[in-house]
């Protein structure tokens, strides 16, 4: 198997590249995204569930850059997103409007017209270099979370003489063994409709003419170990499918979700190929009668094929601790702060036989959460060296923040020997100057 990202003797290579080279020329903080991986990643999955011949939407809330979602695209990927600026990055990456899926509790009113037509989409007074997005057709579903919001998109859709399609998200009470801020399908969380419910939505809304429900949808939460939880699920909705059918109300869609997890260091996940040979057969004789698969993969095909690279500002040591301060932190990579998350961290060239002393790396925030990790074994390193925190591809840059006034890092594309900046580093004036340009 091909190594997209491998740590050397000479040091850390991405997809052919020299991380400290990259860091010279690009500056740091910076994420590098080893296009390799995007694919192969992509790949593996489209093969693991191929019997199924599913519609793999990318979530793009795991990592939204436009240049990435265009290199999924390019690949016959679909889009999950759940607001109305991943709809319009989802739609300039060149995915057609009808391998959209719309998901998210809180869609508006502007986000929902923009999502059944283009016209009212932000892009359609000209903006230089993004085509017309006037005359481009509605999503192909929206999860529907709420009856409140179907009612909404129904009202919307009718008022602009459009037929659009939906599925609806039920809640099946599934734990799935996550932190308890990424999982989606227990009835304490806010997402989809109690499945106890779901039948009388059908018989209320089911023949609704604008906004025609065809679909289940289930997501459980991220990151998501074992199939075991998606089996539950599944079988839950597969359930709730056949009581629909005998109260004459036939589905045509299930919608699996996403969130299947990646090893971050510490073993136990399972492979794209063990989550296909679980729920494949429980789901290939319902394809054969007629039924339409779709995933939400999101983490699965960018998470392990990002690395952010930061460079050492200082080194600290106090009563207790070894500190090794960053310039990047919880505003580049909020995981760890939020979630408790771990994420291998090391410099990006060691000597071999190196000891190692526990040390915490964090940033230049003023949080006392503002870390990468805690009391890691680390070698020595000096100011100026560099640093890696590896599989940072998903919610990384997407969560990033300017907290503290401090720029968002630069994006780079590593494609095969070759670099591409995919996004430019953020700076100070540029933070500022929309405040200077207010006259209250």
């Amino acid at each position: 198997m091909t190594l997209f990202i491998e740590e050397t003797a000479g040091g850390l290579r991405i997809d052919g590249l020299d991380a400290d080279a990259l860091a010279a020329e690009f500056g740091t903080p910076l994420y590098v995204y080893s296009a390799g991986l995007i694919r192969a990643n992509f790949v593996r999955l489209a093969s693991a569930f191929a019997p199924l011949s599913p519609l793999l939407c990318y979530a793009l809330k795991a990592c939204g850059n436009l240049h990435i979602c265009r290199l999924l695209a390019a690949m016959d990927a679909g889009m999950d997103v759940v607001s109305g600026g991943e709809l319009e990055r989802a739609w300039l990456s060149g995915v057609p409007m009808s391998r959209v899926v719309f998901a998210g509790v809180g869609k508006t009113e502007a986000e929902i017209r923009a999502a059944l037509d283009g016209r009212f989409s932000p892009f359609a007074n000209p903006v230089p270099g993004a085509p017309d997005p006037r005359g481009r057709g509605p999503v192909g579903l929206f999860n529907i979370e709420s009856e409140g919001e179907f009612l909404r998109i129904a009202s919307i859709a009718e008022q602009l003489g459009i037929v659009a399609s939906a599925c609806l998200r039920i809640n099946p009470d599934v734990d799935a063994r996550t932190h308890k801020y990424t999982t989606t399908g227990k009835h304490e969380n806010k997402f989809g409709i109690e499945i106890g419910r779901a039948a009388e939505f059908f018989a209320s809304h089911g023949r609704t003419p604008h906004l025609r429900l065809t679909g289940l949808h289930i997501h459980l939460g991220s990151p998501i170990a074992t199939p075991a939880p998606y089996l539950e699920a599944v079988r839950i909705a597969l359930s709730l499918i056949d009581r629909l059918a005998d109260a004459g109300t036939p589905i045509s869609v299930l919608n699996i979700g996403g969130g299947y997890g990646i090893d971050y260091g510490g073993g136990g996940v399972c492979t794209p190929e063990e989550f296909g040979a679980a729920l494949v057969p429980e789901l290939a004789p319902r394809v054969a009668a007629g039924l339409r698969i779709i995933m939400e993969p999101g983490r699965i095909i960018v998470g392990n094929a990002g690395v952010l690279l930061t460079r050492v500002q200082y080194v600290k040591t106090g009563k207790s601790k070894r500190f090794i301060i960053g310039d990047a932190g919880m505003h580049t990579l909020l995981r760890p702060a939020l979630y408790g998350a771990h994420h291998r961290v090391g410099p990006t060239r060691v000597a071999p036989n190196t000891a190692e002393s526990p040390a915490d790396v964090v940033g230049p925030v003023c949080e006392s959460s503002d870390f990468l990790c805690q009391d890691r074994p680390m070698p020595p390193v000096s100011p100026g060296d560099l640093l890696a925190v590896f599989d940072a591809g998903a919610y990384g840059m997407s969560m990033a923040s300017t907290y503290n006034d401090h720029p968002k890092p630069a994006e780079v594309l590593a494609d095969a020997g070759r670099a591409a900046l995919i996004r430019p580093r953020g700076d100070i004036a540029g933070l500022i100057a929309p405040e200077l340009a207010c006259d209250p």
